[in-house]
């Protein structure tokens, strides 16, 4: 799963928030259509969530919206 390989390494992230950060990316796959795990676009999406956590969002749902947001933008 592409945003667990890019969360390695990342010591500032609980097991709680990480939970949050794989439903925000899980979910928006699901927006996307995206089951291709190897697309590059899920990688994107998988950074872009992880960038947004590093700011202090932890609610899934903006996580989600937000990177979606991004990749449109």
């Amino acid at each position: 799963m592409p945003i667990r390989r890019a969360l390695e390494g990342h010591l500032s992230f609980g097991p709680g928030e990480i939970e949050v950060l794989v439903t925000a990316f899980e979910d928006a796959l699901r927006e996307l259509q995206l089951s291709d795990r190897e697309d590059p676009v899920t990688l994107t999406v998988a950074k872009r969530i992880i960038e947004l956590a590093n700011e202090g969002e932890r609610d899934p749902v903006r996580l989600r919206d937000r990177a979606l947001e991004s990749l449109r933008s």
